[in-house]
C-alpha cells in the first residue's frame, strides 16, 4: 500500500495510525512528526508565506481564485514516481488544500486510478470520524479506533472538571488579520469544550471576514489570535496590524490583560489528532485553576506578558 497526503493534517493522521513507512508522497507544508521531512514532496505552493503578509496572502488568493487558478502546485512527475495507490485529500477549503477536480485529474494522468479519500471535518466531532474513515480505508480500523478512544478519554477528562465552573467567558477567536476573520468549523466547538462561549464564530460553518465594531460589541474576556498556518513567531510578526485598530484597544480582553497568541498551526489549524491538544490548551488559558497540567512549550503565549518581557529584557 503506498499513500500520498495533499495535506498536513491526513498526514498526522497516517503516522498516527503507524503508517508512516506507507507514505510515499507529502506537501510542502507537512511538517509534523519532524521526520515527514524526508519524504518526497508532490505538492508545493505559488504562495511564498514567509515572504507575504496576511493581507498579501489573502489579495493573492483572492486574485487565483477570479482567475480561476490554484494557489498549489501538482508535481506530476514525482505523483507518478510515487505511484500511489491512496490519496488523500479535503474539499473542505481551497485554500487549504489543491481542489477535488485537480486532485482526479492528477489521479488520472497516473495511469491506474488510486483510491481517493476526500476528509471534510467541519466539527470536532467530525474529525475524530475522519481518523476512522482512513483507518478503514487503509486497514488500520482497530488502530483509529484506539487513537479515537484516548482522545475521547481526554476529552472527558477535560469535560469533568469543568463541572464546578459555572463562568464561561466570552472568547473571540480571530482566524486572519487583515481582513480579519473569526475561527469557524470546529474552532468555536474547541472554545466550547473547553469551557468558553465563542462568539461571531459558528460552529461547524466557515470562518468568515468580520468588522473589529462588531468584535467590540460582542465584548469579549478573552481574544485567542490564531491566524490560520501560523506559528507564534509568524503571529508576533504581524501584530502590528492589530495594534492599529482603535477597538482593539477597548476590548474587555485587551485592557484585562487577557489577549493570547497560541501555535494555530499545530494546535488549531489542522483537523488531526493535535486538535486535542489545542483544546486542553484553551481550558487551560480560560481556567488556569482547574488546568494546570503538562501544556506543550512554546504552544502559546500571553501578548501583554510577552510584551512587557522584551521590554524589560531591553
Amino acid at each position: 500500500m503506498r499513500i500520498c497526503s495533499f495535506l498536513p493534517s491526513a498526514t498526522e493522521i497516517v503516522y498516527a495510525l503507524g503508517l508512516e513507512k506507507n507514505l510515499v508522497g507529502i506537501t510542502h507544508e507537512c511538517d509534523y512528526p519532524p521526520e515527514v521531512s524526508e519524504k518526497p514532496r508532490v505538492i508545493d505552493s505559488f504562495l511564498k508565506p514567509d515572504e507575504l503578509n496576511s493581507r498579501e496572502i489573502d489579495e493573492l488568493v483572492a486574485k487565483n481564485k477570479e482567475q480561476g487558478k490554484s494557489t498549489y502546485l501538482i508535481e506530476l512527475e514525482k505523483l507518478k514516481e510515487a505511484s500511489p495507490d491512496i490519496i488523500i485529500t479535503q474539499g473542505l477549503c481551497e485554500v487549504c488544500a489543491v481542489s477535488g477536480n485537480e486532485v482526479i485529474d492528477a489521479a488520472k494522468a497516473l495511469g491506474s486510478m488510486p483510491d481517493i479519500i476526500s476528509l471534510e471535518p467541519k466539527t470536532v466531532g467530525e474529525v475524530l470520524e475522519s481518523f476512522i474513515t482512513v483507518g478503514v480505508a487503509t486497514n488500520k480500523k482497530a488502530e483509529a479506533e484506539e487513537l479515537c478512544d484516548k482522545l475521547n478519554i481526554r476529552l472527558d477528562s477535560i469535560k469533568r472538571k469543568l463541572e464546578i465552573e459555572d463562568e464561561h467567558p466570552k472568547v473571540f477567536c480571530l482566524e486572519w488579520f487583515d481582513p480579519p476573520y473569526v475561527g469557524g468549523h470546529w474552532v468555536p466547538e474547541m472554545v466550547e469544550l473547553a469551557g468558553g462561549e465563542p462568539v461571531l464564530g459558528i460552529k461547524g460553518e466557515p470562518s468568515f471576514k468580520i468588522k473589529w465594531e462588531d468584535v467590540l460589541r460582542s465584548l469579549p474576556r478573552f481574544t485567542i489570535v490564531m491566524p490560520c498556518g501560523y506559528d507564534i513567531d509568524k503571529s508576533l510578526d504581524e501584530m502590528d496590524m492589530v495594534l492599529s485598530v482603535e477597538q482593539w484597544h477597548k476590548l474587555p480582553s485587551t485592557r484585562k490583560g487577557h489577549a493570547y497568541i497560541v501555535d494555530a498551526n499545530s494546535y488549531f489549524s489542522r483537523p488531526g489528532p493535535r486538535i486535542v491538544t489545542g483544546i486542553e490548551i484553551l481550558a487551560h488559558i480560560l481556567h488556569p485553576d482547574l488546568f494546570s497540567g503538562d501544556i506543550p512549550p512554546n504552544s502559546f503565549i500571553n501578548y501583554r506578558n510577552y510584551i512587557y518581557l522584551q521590554d524589560f529584557l531591553g
